[in-house]
């Protein structure tokens, strides 16, 4: 089997919010590369990158010259795919950028091959742990919302059954830490004490304001705080995780695999969280899973549920997975969630199919 043709378009898909109908910003769209590889057997293989913002046009050039290099191989050889890749850029382009964003929508293409090929999905690739995965909804308590939105947005995620879901601190303006400890009560207030509350912070805080603020929203028993400080301050990480009682994540904003192992040896965080674009693909996350396995850290994703639940669920400390809808509506059909777990597709590869009709509406 060889790899014959490619093909990318570039989409603005709405950044609504269809778990709470909630939307932070009514009509924002985010600019999305979309990848089909073809071989001459029959079968494509798609992939998805994003985070271009006003480079998208870019990073879709970039998309399409690598894909140009994989023309003539065998899909199935991908670690010798990727190391071309690297190559045919001089080694001088990596990992951070739009080599990176451009890499992993190609790997995850070869990935979707590889399980079409040999008829599995791509979860009992890489591992087949478990075959349900925990899952948290995410993007509907976003900081500008106000208490009564997040409040109002908290019940109805519970109402349609999820048991864990993510809000955010470091909200709009200059709040003062006693503002920022009322947006989490009054969220944990409308879900109750048995549901699972992750807060996200984006990097926003310093290091002795997530202490602070940390500290008095200990009682409020969140399963974590996220990205609390500059995600590629090791030392001031680690200054808040060894301060506070509350398990720290973080790993979203690291490009490629090496500075997951500086956070690491850090001890900076006690979860690891791993984007599929920033690292490079599915290739790289799961070496980043390994990794952490190695340090008897739990590993969560990082957006696009639809693909990366096969990697939380094929790995033994995959932890949960971030139920975030931005790209559902690319897809026929998107994975199912049965209290709280998502359950994984036993059809091939990713087990996704473009919805051609959302492909033209989206086209940018």
């Amino acid at each position: 089997m060889k790899i014959t043709s490619h093909e990318t378009t570039t989409l603005r898909v709405p950044e609504d919010d269809p778990l709470a109908n909630m939307p932070e910003q009514a009509g924002r769209t985010r600019p999305v590369v979309i990848l089909r590889l073809r071989t001459d057997s029959g079968i494509e293989g798609i992939g998805v990158t994003f985070y271009g913002g006003r480079m998208t046009g870019s990073l879709r050039t970039a998309v399409d010259e690598l894909a140009t290099l994989t023309v003539g191989e065998d899909p199935l050889r991908i670690e010798m795919i990727i190391a071309k890749l690297r190559a045919g850029t001089g080694d001088s382009c990596g990992p951070g950028g739009i080599f990176t964003l451009a890499l992993s929508a190609i790997d995850v293409a070869l990935w979707d091959i590889k399980g079409k090929a040999l008829d599995q999905p791509l979860w009992k690739l890489l591992g087949g742990h478990r075959n349900r995965v925990a899952t948290y909804a995410s993007g509907s308590l976003r900081r500008g919302l106000t208490d009564d939105q997040a409040q109002r947005a908290a019940r109805i995620l519970v109402q349609k059954g999820f048991t864990e879901m993510k809000t955010q601190m470091a909200l709009p303006g200059n709040p003062t830490p006693a503002e920022e400890v009322r947006r989490v009560r009054v969220v944990r207030e409308a879900i109750g004490p048995d549901v699972k509350l992750m807060c996200d912070i984006n990097q926003r805080w310093r290091p002795e304001q997530a202490i602070d603020i940390g500290s008095r929203v200990q009682d409020v028993g969140l399963f974590w705080l996220e990205d609390v400080t500059a995600a590629d301050d090791y030392p001031g990480l680690a200054r808040v995780t060894a301060a506070l009682n509350t398990p720290i994540a973080g790993g979203e904003y690291l490009w490629g695999i090496v500075p997951f192992r500086h956070m690491i040896e850090a001890r900076s965080v006690d979860i690891i969280m791993i984007d599929i674009c920033r690292v490079g693909g599915v290739t790289q996350w799961m070496k980043v899973a390994g990794m952490a396995e190695a340090f008897n850290l739990p590993v969560v994703s990082h957006v696009m549920p639809e693909i990366l639940l096969h990697m939380v669920a094929a790995c033994p400390n995959g932890l949960t997975v971030e139920y975030m809808p931005w790209m559902l509506a690319l897809y026929e059909e998107t994975p199912t969630i049965d209290n709280g777990m998502l359950i994984l597709p036993e059809k091939p590869g990713l087990g996704l199919t473009f919805d051609e009709k959302a492909i033209t509406a989206f086209k940018a």
